[in-house]
């Protein structure tokens, strides 16, 4: 019964360092940009968005669309880093654990 011990042992090692890396990935920030940083969107790595800058030449209502697209795509921008940090993160925290191929964290 000495491998059920150790593999429930690992198992409660796996969930504490999974719930530390998600504590952390709420304190990284990532910034999504488009324009040419005209658009700027500030996200944790979660992907809670905690800011967003709008260059001046943009506040014109002949520009709304372009506008509106250019924050659409800081979002986009903004979710793909976030994504990135996180699978990071998430990639260290496993690196030591024998997982089968394709089994992502958290689940």
């Amino acid at each position: 019964m000495k491998d059920l011990d150790e593999i429930l042992g690992m198992a409660k090692n796996v969930q504490a360092e999974l719930e530390k890396a998600q504590a952390n990935l709420d304190k990284m920030e990532v910034e999504g940009v488009s324009g040419g940083g005209l658009v700027r969107v500030r996200a944790t790595a979660k992907g809670s968005i905690t800011g967003v800058a709008i260059d001046d030449s943009l506040m014109q209502p002949s520009e709304k669309q372009m506008l509106e697209d250019l924050v659409a795509a800081a979002f986009n921008d903004a979710r793909t880093k976030a994504d990135q940090v996180s699978q990071q993160e998430m990639s260290k925290m496993t690196s030591g654990i024998p997982l089968p191929p394709g089994f992502k964290l958290p689940f």
